[in-house]
């Protein structure tokens, strides 16, 4: 499963120094920008240190450490303008980012810059400027179907989202009969993780067992083999999963002559948030450049939260030496977005680092107040607090929607919900069931994809039980004729269905005999599929026009796509959350406060942000304190929590936590200590306080002069 490993650079000093604790910032050693009076008016509006990001030598690997709130997507999107407006072709510039909205705000900033720069001459540049833009997943997907051919893919494959390969695995795990163990053998979303972190990380299934699933060590054998199982299936099938998309394209680069054709296509390849790459994308990004020639990537090491994801900060941190002695960095430390007391209590956090790269973000947005550290008394006591002053700072003008309250774990915010509620203070918090994961969508689409490949086992399997008569034995018997046909339609034509599908039958076939033909058109054919399912809606649920409307919009959206494939590849790779249900009465106070855990916190801002549970055991999190690393991602969760603040931060610390009893709640409770990562050097960088503030000391009445009594004889002449 693991790669070899990539070439690697021949090892030297970083180009840029590591700094430890209290370090202070070197000087960049990239050229340095033209004087302000040579600045082309596109680069105008850049700080010194933005513009030598964006005209650093176009061929050389760059580095560019974006601090938080430093203008990280405007330096890039003037970089890819600026290769452009010197002549790069823009159909050889590979830019790689982590949402397919990123990539599409960047083509818009990349486009008005270039268009502007070329007043009266723009003939469309800006707009060809990223022919070659998006994630990772989708670059991959594209290029996979490119190189089919030459990889032994077929043309037409599938990509199974994150529940039908939780479910292909499970198929496995029973065929293997793993699911009949008499100890507990991992579910099929836990062997999905496990298989995906494997992948990903790049580490030895050993070792992912031991530090991420140790209560599943003694299965390691018995996991090798399941994921064996599996890929055979998803090649059997024709299927790939998300991780294939960057596991086969990197297993591809492995081949010399196409690592050099791959690579060739493109001049430059700019990566967004490096720090948030996983082992699996540097081997891409190293196999595809692998002397580092017109490479940039961007980001911050300050900012590496989502290691759960299988990211390492390793990545970012290494990238010089990789690429040592062509490497250079250039740093972005202005920040536009928080006060300077709140930035210097951030840079005194970050600062406590064991590694990371010397950075003080510094601001021109000057101000008095520094952020507060809050001492309460429990969580109840925290609740009231923030509730407290949301509703202080919306009277004194600040809108709710300008204030977020940070959690390190979804369930810390629930006192506070509670207590949001009871003061009619409405707020929204992230989640929710994803519009893909509903079953009428899902069954649709599952007709879709097994059409455009009729080898994928799992939609086959869903789409044929949605008939009546049609359960798993009868859906099992059809697969087995199509795998052993030539033809998977003239195996469904010659099946014979049992008494119970003599009705539906025929009128599937009938389906599949157009939706299989070398020529479906697209989008009738989708609205084909959807008219033939409408009864079988009706049929499974009672809420069957609600769920209609769902599949009207999952028409149009269809109608936006060129053909089959793009709908069901763009469609996994880029899921909408939600579908929108018919308008309402208006809301006459649309105004609400932001709830979020940090994760999900990351790239926004608010004018106020309140930070819960400000304690060991919450922060660094009690499940996440086994390594140095996990600790030193923990510290970085705080500094990017409170990076997000503009003008107010308040970091809660409850004292006292209440134990859960079978019975609930009880008067059992532990006293708890203030975050590690606040130590006290840094505390006179905040304004630190207890609330509520503590009653005076009422002074004890005069006494009136009364006889002297020994307690002490009395309880001693008890027992005589």
């Amino acid at each position: 499963m693991l790669l070899d490993s990539a070439p690697a650079a021949t090892p030297a000093a970083p180009a840029t120094p590591i700094a430890a604790p209290g370090d202070a910032p070197p000087a960049s050693p990239a050229t340095p920008p033209p004087p302000a009076a040579e600045v082309p008016p596109h680069l105008a509006k850049l700080n010194p240190e933005q513009r030598a990001a964006v005209t650093h030598e176009a061929h050389s690997p760059l580095l560019i450490i974006a601090g938080a709130g430093s203008g990280k997507t405007n330096t890039l999107a003037h970089r890819v303008a600026h290769l452009v407006l010197g002549g790069a072709d823009p159909r050889r510039i590979l830019l790689l980012t982590f949402s397919r909205r990123a990539a599409a705000e960047m083509g818009r900033r990349v486009e008005r810059i270039v268009d502007q720069a070329l007043g009266n001459q723009a003939s469309g540049a800006g707009r060809a400027a990223l022919q070659w833009s998006g994630t990772f997943h989708a670059i991959g997907a594209r290029l996979l179907r490119e190189y089919a051919e030459t990889l032994g893919l077929s043309p037409a494959f599938t990509i199974s989202d994150r529940g039908d390969a939780a479910d292909l695995m499970n198929m496995v795990r029973h065929d293997l009969g793993l699911s009949a163990q008499a100890t507990r053998f991992p579910r099929k979303e836990t062997c999905l993780s496990i298989y995906s972190r494997v992948v990903n990380t790049q580490a030895p299934l050993e070792d992912v067992l031991k530090h991420w699933f140790p209560r599943y060590a003694q299965w390691a054998d018995a996991l090798r083999g399941l994921f064996a199982g599996y890929v055979e299936a998803k090649q059997k099938q024709q299927v790939l999963d998300y991780d294939d998309l960057l596991l086969y394209w990197a297993q591809a680069l492995g081949e010399p002559a196409l690592a050099q054709d791959m690579g060739a296509r493109f001049d430059h390849v700019l990566v967004d948030e490096y720090q948030d790459t996983n082992a699996l994308q540097a081997a891409i990004l190293l196999r595809l450049k692998p002397d580092g020639r017109g490479l940039t990537v961007v980001g911050d090491d300050a900012q590496s939260i989502y290691a759960f994801r299988g990211a390492t900060v390793r990545n970012i941190l290494d990238f010089p030496t990789r690429f040592s002695p062509a490497a250079d960095m250039v740093t972005l430390s202005q920040n536009y977005r928080s006060t300077q007391p709140i930035l210097c209590a951030a840079n005194a956090v970050i600062g406590l680092a064991a590694e990371r790269f010397t950075k003080d973000l510094w601001s021109e947005r000057a101000s008095a107040e520094k952020p507060h550290i809050v001492v309460v008394n429990d969580e109840a006591d925290q609740a009231r607090y923030v509730a407290e002053q949301i509703l202080a700072r919306r009277e004194a003008g600040l809108a709710l929607i300008s204030q977020a309250v940070l959690f390190r774990a979804a369930d810390y915010s629930a006192q506070l919900e509670i207590e949001l509620v009871r003061r009619n203070i409405p707020f929204v918090k992230f989640g929710g069931l994803k519009f893909l994961e509903s079953t009428h969508v899902k069954d649709v689409l599952s007709v879709v994809r097994w059409m455009e490949n009729p080898r994928d086992r799992m939609a086959a399997f869903r789409s044929l039980q949605l008939m009546p008569g049609v359960g798993p034995k009868t859906a099992a018997r059809v697969l087995d004729a199509i795998e052993v046909a030539t033809e998977p339609l003239f195996a469904l034509e010659s099946f014979e269905a049992p008494p119970a599908a003599a009705e539906a039958w025929p009128e599937f076939v009938a389906l599949a005999r157009v939706l299989m033909a070398p020529a479906a058109p697209w989008p009738p054919v989708f609205e084909q599929v959807v008219a033939w399912y409408q009864p079988h809606l009706e049929r499974m649920h009672d809420d069957a026009h609600a769920r209609a409307a769902d599949l009207q919009q999952l028409e149009r959206v269809a109608a936006t796509y060129a053909s089959r494939e793009r709908f069901l590849t763009e469609l996994t790779l880029d899921p909408p959350d939600a579908s929108s249900d018919e308008s309402g009465a208006p809301l006459r106070d649309e105004d609400y406060l932001i709830l979020s855990t940090i994760h999900s916190a990351k790239g926004q801002e608010w004018k106020a942000v309140y930070v819960l549970n400000a304690v060991d055991g919450c922060m660094p999190s009690d499940l996440a304190t086994g390594t140095t690393e996990e600790i030193e991602e923990e510290r970085r969760l705080l500094y990017v929590a409170m990076t997000r603040a503009r003008d107010h931060l308040d970091i809660v610390v409850p004292q006292r936590f209440y134990v859960q009893q079978q019975s609930g709640f009880g008067d059992r409770h532990i006293y708890a200590s203030r975050t590690r990562f606040l130590p006290n050097r840094v505390m006179p960088l905040f304004h630190s306080r207890a609330w509520p503030e503590p009653p005076p000391v009422p002074q004890a009445p005069a006494k009136a002069s009364l006889p002297k009594l020994d307690l002490g004889s009395k309880m001693r002449d008890m027992w005589r």
